[in-house]
């Protein structure tokens, strides 16, 4: 079982990587200018609180990406909002389990899915600056695919919609979002976590000696 004192360290590591998430999620911050597109950065505080703090920790700074999300595309709603927020929904309780699920359900698979990937990887003994580049990688792409995916097998009628396209032409739509922005995103998320995990880990471990000392 947790100590008092490590009990109380945890949360207050969540809290603070908490407070980074909502703090990208409403303001500039959250975005990477790129050549072609802007990129979200939201995912990335998600994926490094997953590695340093566990999946449980990565769910919970997930499910606050998801409803910041939520609330952003209620109270500013675009053409796609009614696919992450159950207040917009026009097909009833069925439509608002759907969004809560793109919106929030979704992004505690990116906590959960790299926290036990890095926890794969230590078992392993993998190389650790390969293990956060992968963890990194897959963490982002858990989000688009995730995501975008779900919108796909859930909204393609209304999502054909909103685009004034064929049914037909959402899969190719989906795909191409998955590409010109997924992928970006991932390799920026994998630089980005790789970088700063890095740091915080060395942060972490001089801290543990320090203490044993």
């Amino acid at each position: 079982m947790f100590t008092m004192k490590k009990d109380t360290r945890y949360l207050v590591s969540v809290a603070l990587m908490a407070a980074i998430v909502i703090l990208l999620a409403n303001t500039p911050l959250g975005m990477i200018q790129l050549p072609i597109i802007k990129a979200t950065t939201v995912h990335i505080p998600v994926i490094i609180g997953a590695i340093l703090l566990g999946p449980s920790a990565g769910a919970i700074l997930g499910a606050i990406f998801g409803i910041c999300s939520l609330i952003s595309n209620t109270t500013a709603p675009t053409l796609l909002s009614f696919a992450f927020s159950p207040f917009l929904s026009t097909t009833g309780l069925v439509g608002v389990v759907k969004a809560i699920w793109i919106s929030v359900g979704c992004r505690i698979m990116i906590g959960v899915i790299s926290g036990w990937l890095w926890i794969l990887f230590r078992k392993l003994k993998a190389n650790s600056y390969l293990s956060l580049i992968i963890t990194g990688f897959i963490g982002s792409m858990v989000n688009t695919i995730f995501v975008m995916g779900s919108i796909y097998l859930l909204f393609a009628g209304q999502y054909a919609a909103a685009k004034d396209v064929a049914r037909t032409a959402v899969f190719g739509l989906i795909m191409g979002t998955v590409t010109a922005s997924g992928i970006p995103e991932a390799i920026a998320a994998a630089i980005l976590v790789t970088v700063i995990t890095k740091a915080l880990l060395k942060v972490v471990s001089n801290l543990s000696n320090a203490s044993a000392n």
